[in-house]
């Protein structure tokens, strides 16, 4: 759309790297990850002693209701901790630890298969 502006090139919206804390990568509605700079907020979560899951629920949930959006994300913490979470209908992820891959699309609905 002419004139948009997406979360993907704001440092701390649409992703963010911290070696004390972990990593962070979103998807979904841009405007609204930007306007609550949701992979900052995320790991700020985690920074203060949430887990990953709190954080990725605490911060999506925030998102939702401060501005009505829509989005999901996949965190990792500096111990390797991690979690895919979304508000959205369906959010296709995929992350690989210990020799196995993990992947789904809907909630509720995670294979898991050997890597080679």
């Amino acid at each position: 759309m002419v004139g948009r502006v997406g979360d993907t090139p704001c440092v701390g919206a649409g992703g963010y790297a911290d070696n004390d804390i972990g990593a962070i990568s979103t998807t979904g509605h841009g405007e609204s990850i930007l306007k609550v700079n949701l992979a900052r907020l995320t790991l700020f979560h985690i920074e203060q002693g949430k887990t990953v899951e709190e954080a990725a629920d605490l911060s999506l949930g925030y998102m939702k209701s401060r501005v009505k959006g829509l989005g999901g994300l996949i965190v990792v913490s500096k111990t390797g901790d991690w979690v895919a979470k979304w508000t959205s209908t369906s959010m296709p992820w995929a992350a690989a630890k210990d020799g196995k891959l993990h992947f789904g699309i809907d909630p509720d609905d995670t294979a898991i298969t050997d890597l080679p």
